[in-house]
């Protein structure tokens, strides 16, 4: 069956929200939890943080609203550099994860614009990933996207690593910003 990998992707991620949603953790992918755990305890906080982002990621979850509650929490230097360590681990999670379960699956596809970009992406990895980072971020559909590329897992995180400090650093200052002039703690 052509489909087998995505059909197991999509029931994988469905059983995966199914448990969060039982488990009642579902409730806990939001800024002020995120917040007030990385107040509570720093490194328990931190851990928690990292396993909320990666799952998060795997979920569509936006990656700024854990990037707002570590800059609210911890600064702008320090929730910076947490969330782009916790962003890299996500993306690389992600990309594992994704890949195993789903393999290449883009490459079958017979589109003449969708080979198009593969063979872009194909011939400047490093590059593709990195301008996508600093567009996109973390971004779920480009990480699943780029997992089913075929793409190989050092460019990927080359280009990740390149592609990430940038809009973090925008976004570390809007949030910062934003924290300052309307008062938040």
């Amino acid at each position: 069956m052509r489909y087998k990998r995505i059909i197991l992707l999509v029931l994988f991620l469905a059983a995966l929200l199914g448990l969060l949603e039982w488990s009642g953790m579902r409730a806990n992918f939001n800024a002020e939890y995120i917040h007030r755990l990385l107040e509570e305890n720093l490194w328990r906080g931190l851990a928690i943080y990292i396993v909320l982002f990666c799952i998060g990621n795997l979920l569509h979850i936006p990656g700024w609203i854990f990037l707002a509650a570590a800059v609210l929490a911890l600064g702008k230097v320090w929730g910076g550099m947490v969330t782009y360590v916790a962003a890299t681990l996500s993306c690389v999670i992600t990309y594992f994860v994704i890949r195993l379960i789903g393999g290449d699956f883009l490459h079958e596809i017979r589109n003449r614009y969708a080979r198009r970009i593969l063979q872009i992406l194909d011939s400047h990895p490093v590059t593709c990933i990195s301008s996508l980072r600093v567009v996109f971020q973390t971004m779920p559909t480009i990480n699943y996207a780029l997992a089913l590329s075929g793409v190989g897992f050092r460019p990927y995180l080359l280009g990740t690593l390149i592609g990430l400090p940038l809009p973090i650093t925008l976004y570390c200052l809007f949030f910062d910003y934003l924290a300052r002039v309307l008062h938040w703690q």
